[in-house]
């Protein structure tokens, strides 16, 4: 039964153990690991310089080769319903956690906030489009490279015939990557290992202060989102069949995404890990490079703690309905909208700060915050996109 386990879960168990292995040398050697830092940051890059052709090839092989546009259309609808929801289903939950366990914190007086102004006419327009097309070859302009390929992808379906041979070339370009994945990741234990160690040798000792009651906070609501509402998604889409799956293969981009602290990074983990599910690959190719970009529960409960926490701190109360419906909409804009933006957390901490008055020093307070509860945000952020690709699956099916 022992072994049975190990080979099943073989891999994700080396990750685990390479990050536990980090964790300990950063705490024993504190700055010094930091040595290590390069090894780490070697894997992260090469999960990077992947997703763009990744992206592209999935998306646009899986449109150009899908048998009906109607199907697609189905998809989409359901995409945008069952993200939206999501985000929403989790900022309510975290709400109701801050209203609970009301964190707080004490200001540090030396900080410093950035006095950037955000014209958010420019980054709407940035958020869909680049000004050339080297620029699409970039992580940071994701939501355009999205878009190029989607309409890449129709224009090769709409070829019909003399579409047919580049729809073969996307679908092999797209298999090629998750061969290159697969490769680049028999270097992941060595990359973790190293990433954690400097991580957590360089920041380490500040989850001990004001900040700890937020960050436990997040971490046990984060967990208990995971646990119930990732159950109750995958029931709903498959019954216990489902949940019995979803557990039995999640393991891989938990671990990856806890590692990279990126969807983007984590993105090969959520594909492979959707392929050994046998979920709908039409599907599964175009919800899961889209959801890595504009769906982000994770992000969403962040921006509800952020709230709460300065809420706490300046000694204001945070029962108004008022004040709650303008947080639950920050929330959701954070999670869909906003996360899709250039400098999109930016933009929403500044949302926070001026909606609700906050004295300007509230900007590096809530980054703090941010950066504090980033590992299991993230985690929510990527381990989302599963469930929802599975509801979506099972929508488009009955529906189709």
């Amino acid at each position: 039964m022992l072994k049975k386990f190990y080979r099943r879960y073989q891999f994700p168990i080396i990750l685990l153990i390479s990050i536990i292995i980090g964790s300990i040398i950063g705490l024993i050697f504190k700055d010094k690991a930091k040595v290590l830092e390069p090894f780490g940051e070697v894997f992260i890059n090469m999960l990077f310089v992947i997703v763009i052709p990744l992206v592209f090839s999935t998306i646009a092989g899986s449109i150009a080769n899908m048998g009906s546009l109607k199907r697609l259309g189905k998809i989409f609808k359901y995409m945008l319903i069952i993200f939206t929801l999501t985000s929403f289903i989790a900022a309510i939950f975290m709400m109701i956690g801050v209203l609970i366990f009301k964190p707080t914190g004490v200001i540090d007086s030396t900080l410093e906030y950035s006095k950037e102004t955000i014209d958010l006419g420019k980054n709407i327009v940035a958020m869909i489009t680049v000004s050339d097309f080297s620029n699409l070859l970039s992580k940071s302009n994701m939501l355009p490279l999205i878009i190029f390929s989607i309409i890449f992808g129709f224009s090769v379906r709409l070829c019909n015939e003399d579409g047919a041979l580049i729809a073969r070339g996307l679908k092999s370009l797209s298999k090629v990557m998750l061969k290159m994945i697969k490769i680049i990741m028999y270097y992941a234990p060595i990359g973790l290992c190293a990433y954690f160690a400097s991580l957590v040798g360089t920041y380490g000792p500040e989850l001990i202060g004001s900040y700890a009651k937020s960050f436990i906070l997040y971490l046990v609501m984060a967990f208990l989102y995971y646990v119930i509402f990732y159950s109750l998604y995958a029931y709903m889409s498959y019954k216990k069949k489902g949940v019995k799956v979803f557990y039995r293969h999640i393991l891989l981009s938990t671990i990856t995404s806890l590692g990279t602290c990126s969807s983007l990074a984590s993105l090969p983990a959520n594909i492979k890990t959707c392929e050994e599910m046998d979920l709908p690959k039409d599907v599964s190719e175009v919800v899961l490079p889209i959801g890595a970009t504009i769906h982000m529960e994770g992000s969403s409960m962040a921006s509800i703690l952020k709230i709460a926490f300065l809420f706490s701190l300046f000694g204001r109360n945070f029962t108004s309905p008022v004040d709650i419906i303008i947080a639950l909409v920050i929330a959701v804009l954070s999670g869909v909208v906003m996360s899709g933006i250039p400098g999109g957390g930016l933009i929403g901490e500044m949302l926070i700060v001026s909606l609700y008055s906050f004295d300007a020093l509230a900007f590096p307070i809530i980054a703090t915050i941010g950066w504090l509860i980033d590992a299991p945000a993230t985690c929510l952020n990527v381990v989302g996109d599963i469930p929802s690709t599975m509801l979506i699956s099972k929508l488009v099916e009955d529906d189709y």
